[in-house]
C-alpha cells in the first residue's frame, strides 16, 4: 500500500515537471512569433513608406509634365497665330504679284506686236526699171477681209504674234467693217493658251465695243470656260449668267444654261 502511494506521488511530480516544460516551450514559441510578427510589420511599414514616397514623387513628376505640356500647347497656339498671319501676308503678296504679272504680260504682248508690226506692217514699194527717173509705185493696202484671212493663216501656222498684227490692222484701218468684231475676238483667242488675262481683256472688249455682234456671246462664253478651267467657279458662273441674261436666244446661251445646271 505504501509502495503504491509512493509510486503515485512520484508520477504526479513527474507529470508536473512535464507540464511546466510544455508551458515554457509554448511561451518561448509565442515570444518568437511575436518577434517575427513585429519584424514583419516593421518590414511592411518600411515598404509602405517607400511606396508612399514613390507615389508622391510620381505625382510631382506628373504635375511638372502637365505644366510643361500646357506651356508647349500655349507656344504652339501662339506659333499657329503667327503662321496664319504670315500666310495671309504671303497670299496678299501673291495676289499683288499675279496682278503685276498680268499687267506685264499685257504690256509685253503689246510691245511684241509693235515690233512685229514694224517688220511686216509697212506698205510695200515696187521700184521701176527705167533709170534715174524711174517711178516708184506704192502697192494697194489690203482690205479688212484680206487682213483677217492673213491673221487666221498666221494663227494656224503657230504665229499668234504675227496674227495679232493683222487683226489689229483690221481694227485700226477698218473699225467699221463687219470683220472688226471678228478680229477683236480672234485676238482674244490668240492669247488664251499663254496669256489668259490678256484673253479676258480682249473678250471683254468685244462685248463692250460690239455688243450686238454674234461674237459677243461667244466671247462671254469663252470667259466662262477659261474661268472654269482655272477652278474659279464664281467667275465662271458670272460669265455664264451674263450670256443667258444678255443673249438669251443665242446658241451660247443654251450651252451656258447647261453649265449653270451642272
Amino acid at each position: 500500500m505504501r509502495r503504491f502511494a509512493s509510486l503515485l506521488v512520484a508520477g504526479v511530480v513527474v507529470t508536473g515537471c512535464a507540464l511546466k516544460g510544455d508551458v515554457r516551450r509554448i511561451e518561448n514559441q509565442l515570444t518568437e512569433y511575436r518577434e517575427d510578427t513585429a519584424r514583419a510589420d516593421s518590414a511592411r511599414a518600411v515598404m509602405l513608406a517607400r511606396l508612399l514616397d514613390d507615389m508622391a514623387l510620381l505625382q510631382g513628376l506628373s504635375g511638372r509634365i502637365l505644366d510643361s505640356l500646357r506651356a508647349q500647347n500655349r507656344s504652339i497656339f501662339a506659333m499657329q497665330g503667327v503662321f496664319r498671319g504670315e500666310l495671309t501676308d504671303i497670299q496678299r503678296q501673291l495676289v499683288a504679284i499675279q496682278e503685276l504679272t498680268g499687267q506685264s504680260q499685257v504690256r509685253l504682248g503689246q510691245l511684241r506686236d509693235q515690233i512685229a508690226q514694224r517688220s511686216i506692217g509697212a506698205p510695200t514699194q515696187a521700184a521701176g526699171t527705167g533709170g534715174e527717173g524711174a517711178d516708184t509705185r506704192v502697192a494697194d493696202a489690203p482690205g479688212p477681209e484680206e487682213l483677217f484671212e492673213m491673221g487666221i493663216q498666221q494663227l494656224n501656222r503657230g504665229s499668234p504674234t504675227t496674227a495679232r498684227i493683222a487683226f489689229r490692222r483690221v481694227l485700226d484701218d477698218h473699225a467699221e467693217s463687219a470683220r472688226a468684231a471678228d478680229a477683236l475676238y480672234w485676238i482674244g483667242e490668240s492669247f488664251r493658251a499663254e496669256e489668259p488675262d490678256s484673253a479676258v481683256a480682249a473678250f471683254e472688249a468685244v462685248v463692250e465695243r460690239f455688243p450686238n455682234s454674234s461674237r459677243a456671246p461667244m466671247a462671254l462664253y469663252k470667259i466662262g470656260l477659261d474661268a472654269e478651267r482655272r477652278g474659279d467657279e464664281a467667275a465662271a458662273r458670272l460669265a455664264f449668267q451674263r450670256v443667258v441674261a444678255g443673249y438669251p436666244r443665242s446658241d451660247e446661251a443654251d450651252l451656258a444654261r447647261d453649265k449653270l445646271r451642272q
